[in-house]
């Protein structure tokens, strides 16, 4: 069963998380994850001060997939990219059932 990762991004160098965009696909794609919804038409629909708006929803195989993502030593410097152009929140999601 996926599980699922929300990475909610709050830009703050639009020019860096450009090139974040550039990479960030083939890194997640690395780990057997792919995009599923999300980009530049995402809308918030409430917002009472929680962080901010997800703007893409991955998708890995197991939660041991994911978190070989995020942690991967290769991806560092990707990773600092998007820490480098947005203020971020990335969540794990557990599949429900």
């Amino acid at each position: 069963m996926p599980y699922y990762v929300a990475v909610q991004l709050a830009p703050t160098d639009p020019e860096t998380l450009q090139k974040y965009f550039a990479v960030g696909a083939d890194a997640v794609a690395r780990h057997g994850g792919t995009a599923i919804a999300g980009g530049p038409d995402a809308r918030v629909l409430e917002d009472n001060g929680g962080g901010p708006p997800a703007k893409v929803l991955l998708s890995f195989p197991d939660a041991a997939s994911a978190d070989a993502w995020i942690t991967d030593p290769d991806l560092a410097d990707v990773h600092a990219l998007r820490r480098k152009g947005a203020r971020t929140t990335i969540t794990l999601l557990p599949p429900l059932g």
